[in-house]
């Protein structure tokens, strides 16, 4: 898999599927339902890209990295 891509492509890319979901929980779909689904398409299309093994690797280090707050959205204490 691929190390890395620019950081303004991450951006963009994120932008898009940001706006997606906002557009589908607008329409009246549940966060998780949505979640679930960009999980599936995101999974789905890494397998058919880079096949099952790889895609079982890289998903095999995400407790820790979600442990380790990579996914966490920063708060702010009041």
């Amino acid at each position: 898999m691929p190390a890395a891509y620019p950081a303004e492509a991450k951006h963009l890319a994120l932008r898009y599927i940001l706006d997606a979901w906002e557009e589908a929980v607008y329409e009246g779909l549940e966060p998780d339902c949505i979640a679930t689904a960009a999980i599936f398409a995101a999974l789905s299309d890494m397998v058919a890209t880079y096949g099952e093994e790889p895609v079982a690797v890289m998903c095999a280090k995400l407790p820790d990295r979600i442990r380790g707050g990579e996914f966490s959205v920063a708060q702010t204490k009041q």
